[in-house]
């Protein structure tokens, strides 16, 4: 089996026709070109679209979104205590009681409850609409 020699030149000029002939009578063919350019330093390296919406999480794919079974249940919790007509401190004291966490592993505070107010609008005419809300909505009502 022959070896195959290869070369690497740095080049100061783009190359001739000249050039290329001489290298071709010399048996060398082109196996790659390689292009360089200057770029501005310290361009900012491009930040994540968007946050993913609290009670979801990246699917096994990587390509899908799917329930966080644990957000999940804390998005319904709120909604049911918003429901019953509880104040966010108290909202945020009955998440922490029930061992539920932010996303970031802390203690629900009356700050983060308000933050979660537009996520759970979101999420809302999803869950109304399901058959275990039904339940729920029965239950809240005979303790309301």
């Amino acid at each position: 089996m022959a070896k195959t020699e290869r070369v690497r030149e740095e080049m100061a000029a783009p190359p001739t026709p000249e050039y290329w002939s001489r290298m071709a009578d010399a048996g060398w063919r082109l196996a790659a070109v390689e292009w360089s350019r200057e770029v501005p330093a310290a361009q900012p390296a491009p930040e994540a679209s968007e946050e993913i919406p609290y009670g979801l999480q990246i699917a096994d794919d990587c390509v899908h979104l799917e329930v966080n079974p644990a957000e999940r249940e804390a998005l319904l919790f709120m909604l049911e205590l918003i429901v019953q007509d509880r104040g966010l401190a108290q909202v945020a004291n009955e998440l922490n009681q029930r061992g539920f966490r932010t996303r970031r592993g802390t203690e629900w505070t009356p700050a983060a409850v308000f933050n979660m107010l537009p996520r759970m609008i979101d999420v809302g005419p999803r869950v109304f609409s399901q058959s275990d809300w039904a339940t729920r909505r029965q239950r809240l009502f005979r303790a309301v």
